[in-house]
């Protein structure tokens, strides 16, 4: 049987339901070779979770899902194998969070405007520690009865066009995929799906994004194929994930399943080794 990883996993260290720990079990129940969690903006769960992958026998690579902003919009570019041990990106990465926190609380004052009872002590305890995001203000709207779902919350409060006024002031595309170059790491963009035109793709090749996520949930077939042909033209990496956010009780139904064939994994390892050989990594 081919040796499989997923490159894409959530934890409670930002907008997941399994901790870090639990994450290796289920790669484990899965018989996944290799894992990566890319938590938002901070890879505090890579830390949490190597020696329990190291005890398992699973492979766990460096990942973090970095928030950007291309073109005016939130743009998400995965970064892996890079250098753990530097301040540099731990700096970067403390920056972005402190840019999470200073949204979030925009976005709540936004609420309370138009009278929804909610406030930052609610939201920071559904993060339980972990990073603040938009969907931990999307439960809390679905506990308190003003939507009846996750997707209802973002329609009606907490789409980008809905937050029009509250501007990211997040770090650009391309300097993110710089930061991640600077310590030896792979920038990938995230699923692309339907929000990227071909020629915005092309746009983030000439940012420097070293490869496409290519296999997601979101993508069919034909996406899939479109984007690995892309890598392949344009030789680039090719990743993928099941982009799984959820807990124990709410089934695993893309883990295992979502997932690429692990040359691609170990082509990217190869990448980033040349990288960090080649460059000096910021410290």
């Amino acid at each position: 049987m081919p040796q499989k990883a997923d490159l894409h996993i959530h934890t409670t260290c930002s907008d997941g339901k399994l901790s870090p720990e639990e994450v290796i079990k289920l790669a484990v129940s899965k018989k996944l070779k290799t894992v990566s969690i890319t938590d938002h903006d901070t890879f505090e769960g890579f830390k949490i979770a190597k020696p329990f992958a190291e005890e398992s026998g699973i492979e766990l690579i460096p990942g973090v899902e970095v928030t950007t902003v291309f073109k005016e919009r939130e743009a998400h570019i995965l970064a892996y194998c890079f250098e753990t041990e530097t301040n540099y990106f731990d700096d970067f990465l403390n920056n972005q969070r402190n840019k999470r926190t200073a949204r979030i609380k925009g976005i709540i004052n936004t609420l309370n405007k138009r009278k929804i009872d909610i406030d930052y002590q609610e939201v920071w305890a559904e993060a339980a520690g972990g990073n603040l995001g938009r969907p931990h203000l999307a439960k809390i709207l679905i506990d308190k009865g003003y939507v009846s779902s996750f997707n209802e919350a973002f329609e009606l409060y907490l789409s980008n066009e809905k937050l029009g006024e509250i501007k990211n002031s997040y770090p650009s595309s391309g300097e993110a995929i710089q930061m991640i170059k600077n310590v030896g790491g792979a920038a990938i963009l995230a699923h692309p799906g339907r929000l990227y035109s071909e020629d915005e793709i092309e746009e983030f090749v000439s940012l420097g994004i070293d490869g496409l996520e290519c296999i997601h949930p979101s993508h069919n077939f034909r996406r899939q194929e479109f984007y690995s042909n892309f890598c392949d033209m344009k030789s680039l990496l090719k990743t993928g994930g099941s982009d799984y956010h959820g807990s124990i009780g709410t089934g695993h139904s893309h883990v295992g399943i979502v997932a690429i064939a692990q040359k691609y994994v170990d082509s990217m390892k190869r990448m980033t080794d040349q990288r960090k050989q080649t460059i000096l990594v910021k410290e």
